[in-house]
């Protein structure tokens, strides 16, 4: 599944949020979107799972345009991991896993054994298969996110927006995440806070400052040292790291403690 964006506007009262992002999400690509905080990463996919509608410019799944889809169809192609404190389910484990379920069910139907059966497989996906009778707010963080990772994979969608979904987790979790995620062979949009993970993991990287796209490219040919800066304002060194062959960037702090 392809997803194209073209200037995109947003406006949150009279503040200008998203000043015309232009976006292409190619299928089966893993896309990680970068940017300090406030750069407007959360609100431009949120206007990709509609929760926010642009009010300008245009969001298409597969060239038709996204305001053509019902909410169930657009939920039936695409799926959600949001970050984790933006969840508050009292539910049993499984209860919340099925939840997945309804873009794929007429009002007021119930769950059948096959609703049952794609649930308790995501749940294994995910290693949280012990956990199904637990109630979801005993869970700790990243056990808490893990479930709403299954509850996207019953969705069965071709892509998945993830949206800052290892904020607050220790590292242990965020790993076991995107680890699961990028196995799954998705369609992946995912707005990453850490760069290393964003390196890691993703094909191709978008970033965004001030709710414009300042960049665009494979984490190799765009995170240099120069652009960290110019992104975060902060300093930073950028090496390959000689067992993953992947890029391995430390940060450098402004005091350097001489002065003591």
């Amino acid at each position: 599944m392809e997803i194209l964006a073209e200037a995109v506007k947003l406006f949150i009262g009279r503040q200008e949020i998203l000043k015309g992002v232009d976006f292409r999400l190619h299928d089966k690509e893993f896309l990680g979107i970068i940017g300090p905080n406030g750069s407007g990463k959360s609100m431009f996919l949120k206007c990709i799972y509609r929760v926010q509608h642009p009010d300008e410019g245009a969001i298409s799944f597969d060239g038709r345009p996204l305001d053509d889809f019902s909410y169930q169809e657009s939920a039936r192609r695409l799926s959600v991991v949001a970050q984790h404190n933006f969840y508050s389910f009292d539910f049993p484990v499984l209860d919340v896993v099925l939840m997945g379920r309804s873009p794929h069910k007429k009002l007021l139907e119930r769950d059948n054994i096959r609703d049952y059966e794609i649930a308790r497989k995501a749940l294994g996906v995910v290693g949280m298969a012990e956990f199904e009778e637990r109630s979801f707010s005993s869970l700790s963080g990243g056990e808490q996110q893990r479930v709403i990772l299954a509850r996207a994979l019953a969705q069965q969608t071709e892509c998945m927006v993830l949206d800052e979904p290892t904020n607050h987790l220790d590292i242990k979790y965020q790993l076991q995440i995107m680890d699961i995620v990028k196995g799954l062979g998705l369609t992946v949009a995912a707005a990453i806070h850490d760069l290393n993970i964003a390196a890691l993991y993703c094909d191709r990287l978008i970033a965004i400052k001030k709710g414009k796209v300042v960049g665009l490219g494979t984490p190799r040919a765009l995170l240099t040292e120069k652009f960290i800066y110019d992104l975060y304002e902060v300093k930073s060194t950028v090496s390959i790291h000689p067992d993953t062959g992947r890029m391995n960037i430390v940060y450098l702090p402004q005091y350097d403690g001489k002065n003591q």
